[in-house]
């Protein structure tokens, strides 16, 4: 069961297209075993995609001819050193990095090639539970080739590990800032500005990484005799203010809260736990296990639309489950109207400010009034 929307919008705000398929069949014949993928990411016409047999792949958008839609081709591949799953891929395209996490380790990749940042440059860091970048800095824009060159800012995040959080600076090399403290540990954290929102394996917690300050906030879930597992779920706003996710019981309620620990806005809520949760603001898009996707609206915690997941595929892997993941830069979707968009047009034009032969008749029936042009 789902809510549907009290007053839809006249046109709804997303739709489904497939951008990549298929690929994964061919990657678990190679290897001899079912591989599927855990993690992607996406700017302009690169999307990079991290599997569980510790590959990473990079696909482009390809121009075919003007009678065919573009579609996303595979460009290189490569695999993690320790070939385990990759978890996460967090694209810096300020200073062209990828992070990639994988067995507890953060690897360094140079965008959009991917290659390898050499270790004696920046080595790996290792005993990584989890980790966040500043989502404002990962939202700074690429520096294009033919832009003229400017000072590059670091990009900064923090690493949760096992008792404590590391701080780092990163651009052409990495910088160790300092350690806070942590032992509750933590198990999910992202981060704007000098905020730090993180979850252990019960409750939500705010940190003010200047201060070095903890500001106890919400339980996961609330139902303390259910057992349910409940996943944590944390989404950044804006520049001082989180979305978390807490399940009652009986439903889920999204809860509004700034940097330092107070709640702002309304509470959204699910009929049930969501799986996976995106923000494109204005709306916050949420996967729920019905397979079903429903579109908040922020800025009035109404449902705008309710639309249904894409559906599973046939073979081993059909049982995958689903994430959302949001861009923070963009990415190109092929367009299926390419041909009708471009296709040539004839434009009548007016010739003004002309000298007229003093022996012809003066005309003015084939004149055309300006128009806008598209």
């Amino acid at each position: 069961m789902t809510y549907a929307p009290q007053r839809p919008v006249d046109v709804p705000p997303y739709q489904l297209q497939p951008l990549l398929s298929g690929f994964t069949d061919a990657l678990s014949r190679s290897a001899g075993h079912p591989v599927n993928v855990r993690c992607a990411q996406a700017i302009g016409s690169e999307i990079y995609v991290g599997c569980s047999n510790g590959e990473l792949l990079r696909f482009a958008l390809q121009g075919n001819a003007t009678d065919s839609q573009e579609t996303y081709t595979l460009l290189s591949r490569q695999s993690i050193p320790n070939e385990k799953p990759i978890d996460e891929i967090v694209l810096a395209p300020s200073i062209s990095r990828a992070l990639v996490l994988s067995d507890h380790q953060i690897h360094f990749y140079t965008l959009p090639a991917l290659d390898v940042v050499s270790h004696n440059v920046i080595k790996p860091i290792r005993n990584v539970v989890t980790f966040a970048v500043d989502e404002q800095h990962l939202r700074r824009p690429p520096q294009l080739a033919n832009d003229i060159p400017v000072p590059v800012d670091p990009i900064e995040f923090c690493v949760v590990k096992r008792s404590a959080i590391s701080l780092y600076s990163l651009r052409e090399r990495l910088f160790f800032q300092k350690e806070i403290p942590l032992p509750t540990g933590g198990v999910l954290a992202r981060r704007t500005g000098r905020y730090l929102c993180i979850a252990d394996k019960e409750n939500y917690n705010v940190v003010d990484l200047v201060q070095a300050s903890l500001v106890p906030l919400l339980p996961i879930s609330q139902a303390f005799d259910s057992d349910v597992v409940v996943k944590p779920s944390i989404t950044v706003i804006s520049e001082n203010e989180f979305l978390i996710l807490s399940w009652t019981g009986g439903s889920t309620i999204g809860v509004f809260i700034s940097g330092e620990g107070d709640p702002v806005r309304g509470t959204l809520e699910w009929p049930s736990h969501p799986e996976a949760i995106s923000l494109d603001y204005p709306y916050v898009t949420t996967l729920l296990p019905n397979n079903t996707i429903e579109i908040h609206s922020i800025e009035t915690q109404t449902i705008a639309q309710v639309i249904s997941a894409p559906p599973e595929g046939p073979g081993p892997l059909s049982d995958d489950r689903k994430a959302l993941v949001a861009c923070f830069n963009g990415f190109f979707i092929p367009s299926t109207q390419r041909t009708e968009k471009l296709r040539p047009t004839p434009v009548r034009l007016v010739r003004r400010g002309g000298v007229k032969a003093p022996a012809q008749k003066e005309c003015t029936d084939d004149l055309v009034p300006d128009l806008p042009t598209l």
